[in-house]
């Protein structure tokens, strides 16, 4: 009897070394980092169960955690395997186990784009087009639905023209994401964020709707890339609007011009009528010319104060800013004709 007991004390400490050293072992495995040396991106479809992950994995690579192993922690030790679809980043330091913790809390990566300020609609759709992350699903149709139903008063239900209605940042998003739905954001944002400089605007600008604070924000983005120009710029048509002066801005006449435009504006171009030719016309031309960022509307709705009525480009990047005409014909001589 007692030979019996022995025996049965020493079955039952051999099982529960062995036991203890198959979980030690599977804790052993599960944590090892993950056998890649580079970032990887790892897509779950719709519909995948855990086991099917951990086989995907091990066929991609990136674990060396054998089947048996793999049912072995699931059904025992892993916890939550409820994976969720979507693409994740995984790096060389993460385990199995880390990896999981990813995959079942659903923290895709997040790409991202940059629809930068200055640039037209249509060519703010050629990059979202050209990334390969986005699904591009833009048509007519699906440009209204991303302006529409905004609930503001000044813009812009059953607008035919959608230039400068999406404000330009960098918008980050999860792996097929429709082109649609980052546009909407970015209308979301531009409403809310002109929204609130409307209210916080200088005093006496002859600006009636955010939407006209809009136009003149991308004529700005569109007169200069430095930043500290920006003001200076919107107090100088600020102080020609305000003049009646017309603006005289070439970007508007090229905007106007469209596809026709060869590169050169000419005397012809200054000449011709067109809703955008602000030689010819007083006031704002009727949309934006270009999508505006945050500081070009800023800029619109809180001007420099200055005497300045004139600018001209130094060819640096920077420009001459004049009081008078005869100081502006000066600059014009000296940083354009040369003489």
């Amino acid at each position: 009897m007692k030979r019996i007991i022995i025996l049965l004390i020493a079955m039952l400490f051999i099982g529960t070394v062995s036991i203890a050293g198959s979980v030690l072992y599977i804790s052993n495995m599960v944590t090892r980092p993950l056998t890649i040396e580079h970032d990887t991106f790892f897509t779950i479809e719709k519909g995948s169960n855990a086991y099917r992950i951990v086989k995907q994995l091990r066929n991609n690579g990136v674990t060396q955690v054998s089947p048996f192993i793999a049912k072995v922690w699931l059904k025992f030790f892993a916890g939550n395997t409820s994976v969720k679809s979507g693409t994740y980043l995984l790096s060389p330091n993460l385990s199995l186990v880390d990896a999981f913790t990813v995959f079942t809390q659903g923290e895709e990566h997040l790409f991202a784009v940059s629809l930068v300020e200055g640039l037209t609609l249509s060519q703010w759709l050629e990059t979202l087009q050209g990334h390969g992350e986005i699904t591009f699903d833009i048509d007519e149709q699906s440009l209204s639905d991303t302006t529409s139903s905004n609930g503001v008063d000044w813009c812009c239900d059953e607008v035919e023209h959608y230039e400068g209605l999406y404000l330009a940042d960098t918008y980050f998003f999860t792996k097929g994401t429709h082109a649609s739905d980052i546009l909407r954001r970015a209308h979301r944002a531009l409403v809310n964020f002109t929204a609130e400089a409307w209210r916080n605007r200088a005093l006496e600008l002859p600006l009636t709707t955010p939407y006209e604070a809009l136009i003149l924000a991308s004529i700005i983005e569109k007169e200069t890339a430095v930043p500290s120009e920006r003001e200076q710029i919107a107090g100088v048509f600020v102080n020609r609007l305000n003049n009646n002066m017309r603006l005289q801005t070439d970007p508007t006449v090229i905007y106007g011009i469209g596809a026709d435009f060869d590169g050169n504006i000419t005397r012809k171009h200054l000449r011709t009528a067109t809703p955008y030719n602000t030689y010819v016309i007083k006031g704002l031309p009727p949309t934006p010319i270009a999508m505006a960022g945050k500081e070009a509307i800023v800029a619109a709705l809180m001007p420099e104060q200055t005497d300045a009525l004139y600018f001209v480009a130094k060819g640096d990047g920077t420009h001459q800013f004049s009081t008078t005409l005869e100081a502006h014909n000066a600059a014009v001589r000296k940083y354009q004709l040369n003489r």
